[in-house]
């Protein structure tokens, strides 16, 4: 990656805190009974846009900061870390306005609490890009009441005003000489009134953000050491594993446990709710193996009489009659010029089931007793998790601690409206404890679990007709998609589903190109339980509106860069300096290709960061190959331009994965037919290309980033792939056989 623009000198290589597995009041506890300055807050409403600017605060507990006598600064992070680097992108906002020393700074995932809700959500959760779009402000405003706070303190003791105590680096400094680590002063600040207003810095002022520092975590995560949700195993822990029915929602008819009892580990085996109304059997062990070779050795008869039996080709096929008609509306145009049009372009794009497929398999422990009940897991979705524990527990919220967990991936799999592997979890340990017997049980998803185990990207079909006339230009534009809805019957059908069209499945259609769309859609239902999937809607609407535009340009006979230019027009600055960086570090239209390669251009908007691709690809032997990436990207001001890149890069990964052979979940008789690695086909290293990132210079506040570089590989790759071998391809994964 090259940063052009940014000082590339070394930083300071911190250590991340392993979790604490703290309730927020115990955490309250320490850090008070442990000395040193202890602050959080929320505000509310925010505005993401905002800097450099005079904010007035609610002083209501929200994220922590922690100062100690030994100089340290411990941030609390409330999200999860699962890859992504917010456990040091949000601490480098507060160290920024703390004036700290960043070799000082430490993080700890904070657990479940109200403290620690996203402040422009209202919930505590990790997803959407949010994390440091949303808590820009919030984290920044943290460090800079604790730096106000420090500076009364040393002025009170100095006798001095306040105005006359400067800071640098973790040190106050007084008017006669006087010098002191922050820590010095950590007491005393704590009993220092909050702040009702702070003043933040000038972007031009900064020295950590905007700068690449290398992040917390990485010696932990490099060394081995590092302790994820699946390595957590509390003293006397059993190990359970479920045997969930084949077809979703299925019951268990009759078991035979008696081979599985005989083996030596067996504690239990136990009859379990799980998710969707199903029944499954819990086997309980002294260990993973033990518990594996028990749920092996069962016999089971499932009753599936009352479950809808999903096959993905007969879906397909209804999907695509269902194209042909009208759905509800979500985007109207007058497309009367359609059948009149000299020139059309007519297509119809089929898209898989796609399975989250993180590393780290779901696991989650539960310790549950009579008036308490203590919950590790890597969750995306805290406050929900929370709810759902309660309800499940018959406890009270106030009466659960669920401490965050380190995972390994997700992608939107650990953030599921049903807390379905949560609730699991908790209905074992329910199961467990009503035996008469007590203490954590770890209910751990094998890797074909996992797979198989539902909360899939939906499969979607698209149907576009489009009419153009003799240069090329698009004069109307008729667009259909069929597939499940991921919001419907969740918590947040009510403010994303409007008029009966859910936002996440026409996210990313038609804007911001200048055209005439209208837009319906299905909403089809199926007994396949669906959820977002890195990038959400905009997995199959990027490809969609990238190789239509794409083939639009063909028609008009224009380059397809010129051609997006024309069609964004002077309203979108930000596509163009995406797109126009990108093209220019590329080479395209500069520097001629070997034979055999080819240019393809791809560019998408989501969580309001905008990624433009240039690749180029070749054929071997027949099989598509991914060459070289260069990403030009506009997510306003990059707080750690190193997470920015290994976003871009694992992105772009992912999306290629999409592409290949045998990436997709496929159902017979309702049930799932992949099983692991060897049936459903994830990127691996020698697929990899090279992946150049550069950042667009922007002082605005930043966007989302977690998920943006998705969308755009797969369209810019079969767009190279069309110069190949003039084929519109138009499904994922790629066949060139079909196209």
């Amino acid at each position: 990656m090259r940063f052009e623009w940014f000082n590339l000198d070394e930083t300071h290589d911190g250590v991340a805190a392993q979790p604490a597995g703290l309730s927020r009041r115990d955490f309250m506890k320490a850090g008070v009974a442990g000395g040193g300055l202890l602050l959080g807050f929320f505000v509310p409403g925010a505005s993401t846009r905002a800097h450099a600017a005079q904010v007035k605060l609610t002083n209501l507990p929200n994220a922590f900061l922690r100062i100690a006598s030994d100089n340290s600064v411990t941030v609390q992070v409330n999200r999860l870390e699962f890859g992504q680097g917010v456990q040091t992108a949000l601490p480098m906002l507060i160290a920024e306005e703390l004036d700290a020393d960043w070799s000082q700074m430490r993080s700890e995932l904070a657990p479940a609490g109200d403290a620690f809700k996203d402040p422009m959500l209202g919930m505590q959760m990790t997803g959407g890009s949010g994390s440091i779009n949303h808590s820009y402000l919030q984290y920044r405003e943290i460090g800079a009441k604790a730096r106000l706070m420090l500076i009364a303190a040393a002025a009170e003791q100095w006798q001095v005003k306040p105005e006359q105590v400067k800071t640098s680096k973790g040190m106050l400094l007084g008017p006669a000489g006087q010098k002191a680590m922050y820590g010095a002063f950590a007491d005393a600040a704590m009993a220092q009134p909050v702040p009702t207003t702070v003043k933040l810095k000038d972007t031009r002022d900064f020295r950590i953000i905007g700068t690449p520092v290398k992040r917390l975590d990485a010696r932990l995560k490099s060394s081995g050491k590092q302790q994820f949700g699946l390595d957590f195993t509390p003293p006397d822990t059993k190990v359970a594993l479920v045997a969930r029915p084949p077809v979703f929602g299925a019951r268990v008819a009759k078991v035979d446990a008696s081979k599985a009892r005989a083996i030596k580990g067996v504690i239990d085996v136990l009859e379990v709710a799980t998710d969707r109304g199903g029944r499954g059997v819990a086997v309980i062990g002294d260990g993973y193996w033990p518990a594996k070779q028990g749920r092996d050795a069962l016999v089971i008869e499932w009753d599936t009489s009352a479950n809808e039996k999903i096959s993905s080709d007969q879906q397909f096929a209804d999907y695509k009659a269902l194209a042909q008609t009208p759905g509800t509306s979500a985007k109207k145009a007058d497309i009367s010029k359609l059948a009149s049009a000299p020139k059309k372009i007519t297509a119809v794009y089929e898209f898989p089931y796609l399975a989250h497929a993180p590393m780290e398999p779901l696991n989650c422990v539960v310790d549950l007793k009579a008036e308490s009940c203590t919950v590790w897991a890597g969750t995306q979705f805290q406050s929900v998790d929370l709810r759902a524990i309660a309800a499940s527990s018959g406890l009270r919220p106030e009466q659960i601690v669920l401490n965050t967990m380190m995972a390994g991936g997700g992608f939107g799999r650990r953030a599921v409206p049903t807390s379905d592997y949560i609730v699991e979890a908790v209905n074992v340990a329910k199961a467990y404890k009503a035996t008469g017997k007590e203490g954590p049980v770890k209910v751990i998803w094998s890797r074909e679990d996992d797979i198989k185990g539902g909360y899939y990207r939906p499969s979607h079909v698209h149907r576009a007709e489009i009419g153009l006339d003799d240069k090329g230009n698009i004069l109307a534009w008729r667009h259909t998609i069929v597939g499940q809805s991921i919001l419907a019957g969740t918590p947040f059908e009510s403010f994303a589903v409007k008029n009966g069209v859910d936002g996440t499945m026409v996210e990313g259609m038609g804007a911001p190109y200048d055209v005439p769309l209208n837009l319906s859609v299905h909403n089809a239902k199926a007994n396949v339980p669906v959820l977002w999937w890195r990038s959400v809607g905009s997995t199959h609407t990027a490809f969609v509106m990238e190789t239509l535009v794409d083939e639009a340009a063909h028609v008009a006979a224009m380059d397809p860069v010129a051609y997006r230019k024309k069609l964004l027009g002077q309203t979108h600055p930000r596509h163009v300096a995406a797109l126009d960086l990108a093209v220019a570090k590329s080479g395209y239209g500069k520097r001629v290709l070997p034979k055999g390669q080819s240019w393809g251009v791809a560019m998408h908007e989501s969580f309001n960061s905008v990624v433009a691709y240039v690749v180029t690809a070749s054929l071997e032997n027949g099989a598509p190959k991914l060459i070289k990436v260069t990403a030009g990207v506009h997510c306003n001001l990059a707080v750690n331009p190193l997470t920015i890149e290994a976003q871009v890069q694992g992105a772009a990964l992912m999306a290629l994965g999409t592409t290949l052979p045998g990436a997709a979940i496929t159902l017979k008789d309702g049930i799932v037919e992949q099983q692991n690695f060897s049936d459903y086909r994830v990127p691996r290293m020698a697929d990899m290309p090279l992946v150049d990132v550069y950042l667009v210079p922007s002082v605005d506040a930043p966007t989302g980033m977690g998920e943006p570089g998705l969308p755009p590989l797969a369209p810019a790759f079969a767009n190279a792939l069309f110069r190949l071998t003039g084929k519109r391809l138009r499904k994922l994964p790629f066949d060139l056989a079909s196209a």
